[in-house]
């Protein structure tokens, strides 16, 4: 399906539930906060329900506060078409799908490749730089005005998804986009300062930690970092630095794939995988042997397992790949 068909789902309902995969970043929050301004002022109703909380470098986004997290599947909400944002699977949302207990149609806008086209409509775009980057087009073709609040979530999602405009999913159109909202007064500092330079010290003394603990692999083909539960000693992190440490990993010469292992806190022998490739290894079909999945060159699963089992089984499947 297409864009045509998102739009013509989206004219006939008259209330959504709005919802993006877990652990959101810029992307995830933006797209959605740019789709509920949109419908609103198309006189409909919405609410935006997320598994997780939002992280502390997405809080400067305008409208973030209404955003809310995930109670139960007993939460009532009325809406009449469930929207799923920034997600390849429905269950990406975490448990939030369950909230759509009356099988509700779903209007589904991604823009991985690995999507499961999951949807009653599935707009999914896997040349998109982004999720934002598709919102903006649903603006442009139902003739609704961006004004200065939309432009800044939409542009934050774009900046974070495009790796600053530097992954090969920036194009032509990526630039022309974010030309325009620029126009509408997006203060580009003011945002880059808070997604890239607002890591607390306890979280950049764990950066440290983790670049001085880097390893190679493969001839140096592979670089890996790890963070344990030991390195974390049971504080969950307020920032993300799956992106800091993949962006080094990434600037070493001869790398062709960064990977990041990450204990998960609370879960018991889970690994979260994060997977970069430089562009001859497409790291989206690694991901999605171990139940993952996500773009050529950005990808990652979340493994059941003991970290160094799982750690050699990944970097096995990875050296098949090169």
């Amino acid at each position: 399906m297409s864009l045509k068909k998102a739009v013509e789902l989206i004219r006939k309902s008259k209330s959504f539930l709005i919802s993006a995969h877990t652990n959101p970043e810029g992307d995830a929050l933006g797209s959605e906060l740019a789709f509920y301004w949109l419908v609103k002022k198309l006189g409909k109703e919405a609410v935006i329900v997320n598994e997780d909380s939002v992280p502390p470098e997405c809080e400067f986004m305008p409208g973030i506060n209404n955003i809310r997290r995930y109670k139960n599947e007993r939460q009532k909400l009325n809406f009449d078409c469930f929207v799923t944002l920034d997600s390849s699977d429905l269950k990406r949302t975490g448990e939030v799908y369950r909230l759509n207990y009356s099988n509700n149609p779903i209007l589904n806008i991604d823009h991985h490749i690995s999507n499961s086209k999951f949807g009653d409509a599935n707009w999914v775009d896997p040349k998109a730089s982004s999720c934002s980057e598709l919102i903006y087009r649903l603006y442009r073709k139902m003739k609704v005005r961006i004004d200065k609040d939309t432009a800044l979530v939409l542009y934050t999602g774009i900046l974070t998804d495009t790796g600053s405009f530097r992954y090969s999913n920036t194009s032509a159109f990526t630039h022309r986009a974010v030309a325009e909202l620029l126009e509408l007064g997006v203060n580009v500092p003011e945002v880059y300062k808070y997604a890239y330079e607002n890591i607390p010290f306890d979280d950049m003394k764990i950066l440290f930690k983790s670049l001085t603990a880097i390893k190679k692999d493969a001839k140096g083909k592979v670089i890996w970092f790890e963070i344990p539960h030991n390195l974390l000693k049971n504080k969950k992190l307020s920032f993300d630095l799956a992106e800091q440490l993949l962006t080094f990993g990434r600037a070493i010469r001869g790398v062709e794939v960064v990977v990041l292992f990450k204990e998960n806190l609370g879960t018991k022998k889970e690994i979260r995988v994060n997977l970069r490739s430089q562009g001859k290894v497409d790291v989206n079909k690694i991901a999605s042997f171990f139940g993952g999945g996500g773009h050529k060159a950005a990808a990652g699963a979340t493994v059941h397992g003991k970290i160094d089992i799982v750690r050699r089984k990944v970097l096995a499947k990875i050296k098949k790949f090169l």
